[in-house]
């Protein structure tokens, strides 16, 4: 019997190849909701109302946590990483994890996070050894038994590298090696893209939790915005691999985040908290020169400008222009961090990397962006910001933490030589 196949003309029966390259077809494509809702995207969904107060309520919880964290200090926001970064990797390990295949390999487990917490060992050795060092400096003992483990650092991480390499190798079973290379594979995927990137952040914090706090907040505020443009207004899609974001929720969030950055920057940069850095591992108040970049200047408005305002000028802080680029890059680039979450977790055939946070999914979908932003920070901030920030005091804290006694005594005697002959010529 022929069917109408909806323009009036009957329709050949389909073989069982061609339905199912049609249900395929179905559902890989975008739905094209936009001519049976009116436009909006999430129409369809009868709960979408109670999926927004459950999303805006973890977020509620998430930012009130972040912003104690933040007051509690440099440790404490490295903690909050080191746990995040745990949390990642452990949603991302069971993301490809076979129950079967792991029965037959005891320990195997136990071998990924082996390799997890040498490179942690590694990473945060560079980033913090000579920040511990000045931490114990007025212990003479601690200060040579610090300086012992720093000096063979790189030789212990490497050991422990080489036993887990061998570990993998003696663990090898018949008819299991595909599994057990793939898991290799994919735990040096997971330290290279996710833990190598996620430990930017760390580096940030201790030039300033201000070069921290900034970029993760423009990417919060990128999403929410995000969220809530595309929830109101959202009609025209924007990428194939997540349907549900669209292109007036991107130019609002966008517009939004690039504000928010120039009026987040003049904030966050007058709290000497927030901007010094921190050179050891303690948890006293800080108190330092921040530069040039953290004191206000005053502009003039145009005598034609004034008086349409109740004020002849305003104070800027120089780095709320630096600020501006990295508004622009939180709402531009970051985003594509999401878009190849998304394609990831449709390539896998999964909603969320986890379910840890209700509304939101997993540790690891709330932070796709924000490991994109802070290897961006971290570099902005050494090739913009660092060379243009010196101060004396910031010259003498790096003497005093690279150079010897004995050096610090012959570079003040070439010092006081080559003032003694500027001065006499």
């Amino acid at each position: 019997m022929q069917r109408d196949n909806g323009t009036g003309s009957p329709s050949a029966p389909r073989s069982p190849t061609a339905r199912l390259r049609h249900r395929r077809r179905s559902a890989e494509a975008l739905p094209d909701v936009g001519k049976t809702n009116g436009g909006n995207l999430l129409v369809n969904d009868r709960n979408k109302y109670r999926s927004m107060l459950i999303r805006a309520y973890s977020s509620v919880w998430m930012i009130g946590g972040f912003a104690l964290i933040i007051y509690l200090g440099h440790l404490c926001i490295t903690a909050m990483v080191v746990v995040i970064q745990i949390f990642m990797a452990k949603e991302l390990f069971n993301l490809l994890r076979k129950a079967h295949e792991d029965r037959h390999l005891p320990g195997f487990r136990l071998l990924n996070w082996h390799f997890f917490f040498t490179a942690m060992l590694f990473v945060y050795g560079r980033i913090l050894s000579q920040r511990l060092v000045n931490t114990v400096t007025s212990d003479k003992f601690l200060y040579q038994l610090v300086s012992s483990l720093i000096k063979y650092h790189m030789v212990v991480c490497y050991f422990l590298y080489i036993a887990g390499f061998m570990w993998f190798i003696l663990t090898l079973k018949k008819k299991m090696y595909k599994y057990q290379f793939g898991q290799y594979a994919w735990t040096h995927m997971i330290l290279i893209t996710v833990f190598t990137q996620s430990s930017f952040f760390v580096a940030n914090i201790f030039e300033g939790i201000f070069w921290f706090l900034l970029p993760a907040s423009l990417i919060v505020i990128n999403d929410i915005a995000a969220y809530i443009c595309g929830f109101f207004f959202g009609k025209t899609p924007l990428i194939k691999i997540s349907p549900k974001k669209t292109w007036e929720g991107f130019i609002g969030a966008s517009i939004t985040t690039i504000i928010s950055a120039f009026l987040l920057a003049n904030i966050m940069g007058r709290f000497q908290w927030l901007t010094c850095p921190r050179k050891d591992l303690s948890t006293g108040w800080l108190d330092c020169d921040p530069g040039p970049l953290f004191k206000p200047e005053y502009y003039t408005f145009p005598e034609w400008l004034q008086p349409w305002f109740p004020w002849k000028g305003i104070s800027i802080l120089p780095v709320q222009w630096h600020a501006l680029c990295l508004g622009l890059f939180s709402s531009i680039i970051a985003p594509f961090g999401g878009f190849f979450a998304s394609g990831f977790k449709r390539a896998f055939k999964v909603k969320d990397f986890g379910d840890s946070i209700p509304g939101h999914g997993g540790i690891t979908d709330r932070m796709d962006c924000q490991m994109v932003m802070a290897i961006f920070a971290y570099i902005y901030h050494q090739s913009f910001i660092v060379p243009q920030s010196l101060s004396v005091e910031m010259i003498i804290d790096q003497i005093l933490m690279n150079l010897t006694v004995e050096q610090q005594q012959v570079l003040f005697e070439r010092l006081k030589q080559v003032l003694q002959d500027r001065l006499v010529g």
